[in-house]
């Protein structure tokens, strides 16, 4: 019994540590959670896990491979904590022993609309095919397959006559990308439509060396690709890369407008011009069109709906409009660029509704006297030269260079309708 004492101290300390370390973990992931629901953060954007309570053995699992941290654990069982971080990769429920993690749509307070589509990625409407973020699949890796399987669905629709095309493919993001190889893989007559003038969908819109996380993927023409983790920067660099070397067909700045059926398929209105096509791919994103201000002076080319890189504006005063995480990373960002002079405006009385890390982020940036703060303040009139902002009535002409809208876009929901797709609101469900 002696010699077994080593072994069973072992033991026993092995245990306790294992204890103290899930405790602490425990008490983090009710901090975040607690956290995240006082800043209002606790809806998921779309695709995200829910766990089954009953099957969940709280191993852990599931938190170690999701990066974003968005999964917890708390009370012995996984929750996902930070709802707002989720961005539905899909890797937690792949790592669960025990199958307890579902990826569902929307919860059972806010609904997310999402096209109907079958299995094939076919609307309702036959030969209008939908991939990508439009039908709720953000991640990069899964939007770049969807892509290619949408495109071998419309492949085996046979050819069309020669007087139109096999497929238009709307959107030039990973699904469109990943389509366009595909059809350009199997010889079929195509043509992308981007309505911005560069590639990346909604990647080229993140902040600039923002990390854009995404797995291994297998593209036609291209092969394995393997990136892991890299910048916004790198990930587009390598599409333009592959659209280069495979001549891809692709019209830029040229918006997709409306598709009419017609009797060999549809027709397609765009800013270029109509092209006629047997099939047409959607694959553009859920974000729409940038929300306006409806204020004068907002067609002006000092207008922009985003931040690319702050130091352009380096030197300049600009002023910031919105209220989310986009508003604040974009004003903070600017506040660090020398001799910058940066104003953040919000119609609002208060940011409910954004990071924690952000939040702290601003307040600093303010205090440093970097960003001067307009809260319950509208913007009435923009000029090249000085805005015109409203609070308590009051108008305020302050002098400005520059004027960035982060509010979010409309949903093409009234557009999609018009072609006749059909949308089903989740609750929570697949």
């Amino acid at each position: 019994m002696s010699n077994l004492m080593p072994y069973l101290a072992l033991a026993l300390l092995a245990i306790a540590l294992h204890l103290v370390l899930r405790r602490r973990r425990e008490r983090k992931g009710a901090a975040v959670k607690a956290e995240v629901m006082a800043a209002g953060l606790n809806e998921p954007a779309s695709l995200h896990p829910i766990v089954d309570p009953v099957r969940c053995i709280g191993s852990g699992g599931c938190t170690r491979v999701c990066p974003e941290a968005a999964l917890g654990i708390v009370g012995g069982k996984a929750e996902l904590i930070n709802a707002a971080a989720c961005i539905g990769h899909g890797a937690c429920a792949a790592a669960c022993p025990v199958e307890a993690i579902q990826l569902v749509f929307g919860t059972a307070k806010r609904g997310v609309d999402i096209p109907r589509v079958d299995p094939h990625f076919e609307s309702n409407v036959a030969g209008l095919f939908i991939a990508g973020e439009l039908g709720g699949m953000g991640l990069i890796r899964k939007a770049a397959t969807q892509g290619v399987q949408a495109m071998d669905s419309i492949r085996r629709r046979g050819r069309a006559p020669s007087d139109r095309y096999d497929v238009v493919i709307v959107g030039a993001g990973p699904a469109g990308l990943g389509a366009a190889l595909s059809a350009q893989a199997h010889g079929l007559r195509y043509l992308v439509l981007e309505q911005e003038d560069s590639l990346g969908g909604s990647v080229y819109h993140y902040p600039r060396a923002k990390i854009a996380m995404t797995s291994p993927v297998t593209l036609p023409l291209v092969g394995q690709v393997r990136m892991s983790e890299v910048s916004k920067e790198k990930l587009l660099a390598f599409w333009q890369d592959v659209v280069q070397r495979h001549d891809l067909k692709l019209s830029f700045k040229d918006a997709m407008h409306r598709v009419e059926p017609d009797s060999g398929g549809f027709v397609v209105h765009a800013t270029r011009g109509q092209y006629r096509a047997q099939s047409v791919l959607l694959a553009i994103g859920r974000r729409g069109s940038p929300r306006k201000l409806g204020c004068p002076g907002e067609e002006l080319p000092n207008v922009v709906y985003r931040l690319i890189d702050a130091e352009q504006y380096r030197g300049r005063r600009v002023l910031v409009v919105g209220g989310g995480d986009s508003a604040l990373e974009a004003a903070v960002q600017l506040s660090e660029q020398p001799g910058t002079r940066v104003r953040l405006a919000y119609r609002s009385a208060a940011f409910n509704r954004v990071k924690g890390k952000n939040r702290l982020a601003l307040e600093g940036a303010v205090a440093a006297g970097r960003i001067q703060l307009h809260l319950s303040t509208e913007v009435a009139r923009i000029e090249l030269a000085k805005v015109v902002l409203t609070a308590d009535g009051q108008r305020d002409t302050v002098p400005n260079d520059d004027v960035i809208v982060c509010a979010g876009g409309v949903l093409p929901t009234p557009l999609l309708q018009a072609m006749g797709i059909a949308f089903d609101t989740k609750h929570g469900t697949t």
